[in-house]
């Protein structure tokens, strides 16, 4: 018997609310769509806070979970962490997704003294942080030694309503933290990979890149695999919902290829899994097209309103 296909789920962002009242609009307005989680980015920009914001949402909805996209692991220490995520899922009822990742933007490491480590260590340090959170969100005292964290017979409180721990996304561009993701997340946000000069590999953005990299974590993962949800969202350029695809894929493909040194064609902006251009039904078959053929089911869509039509379109399906 074929195997069902695993419902669409459509993350938006929540990343340019200022206050309780448009956030409060904002999060009525995700659920009347069909959005499934309202998030918050976690950078020392002009935004708010996520764990604020995600307890506000959760507060004026009724089924949307929250979650931000994604935690910076080196700016909190994951002890502190695990109260403050703990303490969300049971004021939300359960309806916390614990999305984190090794950071990456050097400037915000920069403007507060923070040192930016090799990859290798945000990497390692990442490992041992989700250690640490499962740890705190397991039932009993625990201990735990490693590199970067040492915890000594800790019991963590509040436990948190989902056991035995709140769904882990865990995302990232390189073979190295998408096995880590491949072993230990319940959803693997698939992200482009960074060249050496600080700017997107569009390689790593295409449908063969994309396909590349859930071949890294189909190997990792084993007999998991079928048990992971694998997310994509829009990078490079602004999500656009446009009658003239092809006009503007030209375009994009233009700039890419000229900033970044890496050719990519117009047909494969089109397919890319991370390029969001089209009209309402192209990305309609584009979706659905991910779903069967590299089993993406799970989408962030920019803004609640950036793709409603498309969202309203799939919702629940």
């Amino acid at each position: 018997m074929p195997r069902m296909p695993r419902p669409f789920r459509f993350l938006a962002d929540a990343r340019r609310i200022g206050s309780v009242a448009e956030l409060t609009e904002t999060a009525r307005r995700a659920e009347s769509i069909g959005i499934d989680t309202l998030v918050v980015p976690d950078h020392l920009i002009e935004q708010l806070s996520p764990v604020p914001a995600m307890a506000v949402i959760a507060a004026v909805s009724d089924r949307l979970r929250v979650g931000a996209f994604v935690l910076n692991n080196d700016l909190r220490h994951p002890a502190v962490l695990a109260q403050d995520l703990a303490s969300l899922d049971v004021l939300s009822g359960g309806r916390l997704d614990v999305a984190i990742g090794a950071g990456w933007n050097r400037p915000e490491y920069e403007a507060i003294g923070l040192p930016f480590d090799p990859t290798p260590v945000r990497q390692r340090r990442l490992a041992e942080a989700i250690s640490v959170l499962k740890g705190c969100f397991a039932d009993g005292p625990f201990s735990f030694s490693g590199e970067h964290y040492t915890i000594t017979d800790y019991a963590a409180y509040p436990k948190p309503v989902q056991r035995p721990h709140p769904p882990f996304l865990i995302g990232g561009g390189g073979r190295r933290t998408l096995t880590l993701a491949a072993r230990e997340a319940d959803i693997v946000g698939l992200a482009p990979r960074i060249l050496p000069n600080g700017v997107g590999d569009p390689a790593s953005v295409t449908y063969a890149g994309t396909a590349e990299k859930i071949g890294w974590v189909r190997e990792a993962a084993g007999e998991r695999f079928d048990q992971l949800e694998l997310n994509v969202y829009p990078s490079m350029t602004a999500v656009s919902l446009t009658d003239h695809p092809r006009r503007e894929a030209e375009e994009l493909a233009e700039r890419l290829t000229e900033r970044s040194g890496v050719a990519i064609s117009a047909d494969e902006v089109l397919e890319a899994p991370h390029l969001f251009i089209g009209s309402v039904d192209g990305f309609v078959e584009k979706f659905i097209r991910l779903r069967e053929e590299l089993r993406i089911t799970s989408f962030m869509v920019g803004e609640v309103d950036e793709l409603a039509p498309v969202v309203e379109r799939l919702a629940g399906t």
